[in-house]
């Protein structure tokens, strides 16, 4: 019997298996495509996500075949700037930048290979699932076609199979749909030179408009421009009531649409495709022992460009908790803080895209301008802020309610060893750590947990990074899960360490078997 099974291995999924095979669970892999879709589908993740595949010891593969980009800019109906969320000169205090734009074969591509490191992950391309079942210890799939039926075991079933999910449909499982819906027409190109942007005004002199993601909230028509890696580039125009889908896909149409940003600039369009952009959560995304992730599980629309960032959160979140399960260090009731958790987390965000796709969607020219003058003056009010911020902290499940910073993401500082820089988590390892913020703290804690990391802040050589951080949140030690996210904070380790073990569900000397 396998420990888990994933159903799907686009990127949600081959990070999902990259992380279980890396914690040696037996992992089976089951993909209907024998290859990676061939087109670019999403192009955007954060530092977020660049912090998971180094945690998956994939990070040299993929890092040269990503763009580190500047950031954001809305610009309104009369073309001048109306929020700008860029990163130029921003600190990194999670090690990388606020966004990479990247082409999803390749991605797809470097998770994939990066399988055959691992013994205990099975991979099976081109077949399909046929059905599921369930019971008290595991579940049942079947696989390939009629005249080729296989049956296999597994514990626990990922789903991410996109969108569509058959899982999710074989569950009964129904989609909440958050009231927005839009069709836009995605264009994708290989640009040879610079994008034109006329006509722009009140651009701020840091932002590099050939490394931004630009939405032009014109009520003419709504689009956006994607600075893609290499010299791929890609255009998201609204369409407008009446137009037709077929039509809008003409090569003739595509090119009068692009043609603002790429006279005299030699391009080949590579595709044009129709897409409804969508606000939609599962009601269930845990059914028994099956998980539902990524697509299957929600869809939002792509003006914060974090459809795929949910995913690989919803997978990162899963594989420590099924490890510690399968390794009987942790009561399977973890597992049923999953959704508690990364509900809210999506919804939250979800409904930050809804609201954006409101304002870029709005077609009225009379309340475009309203909406553009109250825009630069909230603008003018706030402090400036980056993509990244509209993560929230995890509310609820593993983490200790009413210790500072409970639920927040954790800093990755640089850290200087032998004289080579290494980013926090190469340094320290990626799974649960304890840092304390100075000597006699750290013998406390690892007096409580011998096989466990436990970080003396003040020896880290990190600049003062981690021992600031507990200092500005007025504690002396943080727990950080193996997702990077803050389970709790406090002065008393004990009290900390005991308060971990609890959630676990098992005692200190079987919590400390999971290192």
């Amino acid at each position: 019997m396998y420990d888990v099974a994933i159903i799907g291995c686009g990127p949600v999924g081959a990070l999902a298996a990259n992380l279980l095979g890396k914690a040696g669970l037996a992992t089976l892999v089951v993909e209907r495509e024998a290859a990676p879709f061939p087109l670019p589908r999403a192009v955007h993740l954060d530092h977020e996500m660049l912090r998971l595949f180094q945690s998956a010891g994939v990070i040299d593969r993929i890092l040269p075949d990503m763009r580190d980009t500047a950031g954001h800019l809305h610009i309104g109906a009369d073309h001048g700037v109306i929020r700008y969320m860029g990163t130029v000169g921003q600190p990194r205090p999670f090690g990388w930048s606020n966004d990479y734009f990247f082409y999803q074969p390749e991605l797809e591509a470097h998770l994939r290979r990066a399988l055959d490191r691992f013994p205990n992950v099975d991979l099976r391309f081109g077949s399909e699932l046929r059905g599921l079942t369930q019971d008290a210890d595991g579940v049942t799939l079947a696989l390939g076609d009629a005249a080729d039926a296989q049956s296999v075991r597994a514990r626990w079933v990922i789903a991410c199979d996109g969108a569509r999910s058959a899982v999710r449909k074989a569950l009964n499982v129904a989609l909440e749909d958050l009231d927005f819906e839009e069709p836009w027409l995605v264009v994708d190109a290989e640009v040879d030179g610079d994008v034109r942007f006329p006509d722009l005004t009140g651009v701020p002199e840091a932002a590099d408009l050939q490394h931004l993601s630009v939405m032009m909230c014109d009520p003419r028509r709504p689009a956006t421009i994607v600075p893609g890696r290499g010299n791929h580039r890609r255009w998201e125009f609204m369409l407008l009531p009446g137009e037709d889908d077929e039509a809008m896909m003409q090569p003739g149409v595509v090119s009068a649409l692009v043609a603002p940003w790429l006279a005299g600039v030699p391009h080949r369009i590579t595709r044009a495709a129709t897409y409804r952009f969508h606000g939609l959560i599962a009601e269930r995304w845990q059914v028994g022992r099956v998980f539902l992730a990524g697509d299957a599980a929600h869809q939002t629309p792509p003006f914060f460009g974090q459809g795929m960032c949910h995913g690989l959160r919803d997978v990162a979140n899963l594989s420590w908790k099924l490890a510690m399960v399968a390794n009987g260090v942790a009561a399977p009731s973890i597992l049923d803080t999953y959704q508690p958790e990364r509900d809210p987390h999506v919804r939250a965000v979800i409904s930050a895209a809804v609201a954006a796709g409101r304002y870029i969607c709005m077609l009225d020219t009379d309340a475009a301008a309203a909406r553009d003058k109250a825009m630069r003056e909230a603008a003018r009010a706030a402090s400036h802020s980056t993509a990244a911020d509209l993560i929230p902290a995890i509310g609820t499940g593993i983490v200790m309610g009413g210790s500072a910073a409970a639920g927040e993401r954790f800093i990755q500082p640089w850290i200087e060893r032998d004289g080579v820089p290494l980013l926090l988590d190469s340094a320290t390892g990626d799974g649960w750590r304890l840092f304390a913020i100075d000597t006699a703290t750290a013998q406390a804690a690892r007096s409580r947990l011998p096989t466990y990391p436990v970080i003396d802040a003040s020896q880290l050589g990190d600049g003062g990074a981690v021992a600031a951080w507990l200092t500005t949140r007025d504690v002396r030690a943080v727990l950080v899960r193996p997702d990077f996210y803050v389970f709790g904070t406090s002065d008393d380790v004990g009290a900390l360490i005991e308060s971990w073990n609890a959630m676990l569900g098992g005692s200190p000397a079987r919590a400390e078997e999971a290192a």
